[in-house]
């Protein structure tokens, strides 16, 4: 049963489409949603329309026609000026809208958001996600959410067309600390399975058959499954950008700093990571972390 024959007078806006954020909003307006579009350029919304979404002139504009929201965009920069700046979310929002924000950013921005939109009656979840492109284009993200349960219990059904794994995790918050928690492990195992490709390769092994062999067992992961083709290639088509990946262990490596964890794998990744983008390949897939391993044993 979809969630339009639940609640079928629930309007959903949808800012940011990217390549996360557009498959999301597809995901939405195939649920029978009524949905308001916008992003920051133009041209982006052309297949929505055609799925029958309205484009919005300016973040309020969105707001005006939405009871929901949803926010998908870069960084906290990004979020505070769709909600708060000219033609900001604020100026256009009705008390008792609520609004999502799927964006990886700091827990402490998201909570100064949070208080923000409260003291206009509005309220917020924070709910960043896990599961790249492909999982934004077939609806089986990993959502991790933060805010008042009444809030998330009020978003669960139209969550459940974007994701396949929803959690509430606990207050306004706690989403960023997971996604942040998420972003940690994901760099240790992007660079163990960069080594292992690495170590194979300069066996001289059967690369593909010694991965297909070990996703079975112990070393198997979302990682190894999905991207060690690419790094056998060494070619990275884009799922998840590695600038942001960068972006989102610099929020992780500053928790830490916080409370006082000591991550080396991260940082080492980090620094590799630096290095990768400043040769140009920001915009590669986040697997290219295997270009500075490889280029390290002379592949």
């Amino acid at each position: 049963m979809s969630a339009m024959t639940d609640n079928p007078m629930v309007r959903l806006g949808f800012a940011g489409l990217g390549t996360m954020g557009s498959y999301m909003a597809a995901n939405l307006a195939r649920a029978g949603y009524p949905l308001t579009v916008w992003n920051r350029t133009p041209g982006r919304a052309q297949e929505l329309l055609e799925l029958g979404a309205r484009e919005a002139s300016t973040p309020a504009d969105l707001a005006r026609s939405s009871d929901i929201i949803f926010l998908c965009v870069t960084d906290s920069p990004q979020v505070e000026s769709i909600l708060f700046g000219p033609n900001g979310v604020s100026e256009g929002i009705q008390s008792g809208s609520l609004v999502i924000d799927c964006s990886t950013i700091s827990p402490t921005r998201a909570r100064e958001f949070a208080d923000k939109l409260d003291a206009i009656g509005v309220g917020m979840l924070d709910a960043p996600v896990s599961g790249g492109s492909e999982g934004a284009r077939l609806a089986t993200l990993t959502i991790m959410v933060g805010g008042e349960l009444e809030h998330f219990e009020r978003a669960s059904a139209v969550l459940s067309n974007i994701g396949r794994t929803i959690s509430h995790l606990g207050p306004l918050g706690a989403g960023q600390w997971a996604k942040a928690v998420n972003q940690i492990i994901l760099a240790g195992t992007y660079l163990g399975v960069a080594e292992g490709v690495t170590l194979a390769i300069k066996a001289g092994l059967d690369v593909r058959k010694v991965m297909e062999a070990l996703a079975g067992g112990a070393a198997g992961s979302w990682v190894l499954e999905n991207r060690s083709g690419r790094m056998i290639d060494d070619d990275y088509p884009i799922g998840f950008k590695i600038a942001l990946h960068r972006k989102d262990l610099g929020i992780g490596l500053e928790l830490a700093r916080d409370v006082g964890a000591v991550l080396p794998v991260s940082a080492l990744a980090a620094s590799f990571e630096d290095g990768i983008i400043a040769q140009g390949h920001g915009d590669d897939d986040n697997s290219a972390l295997a270009r500075s391993i490889r280029i390290l044993s002379g592949l």
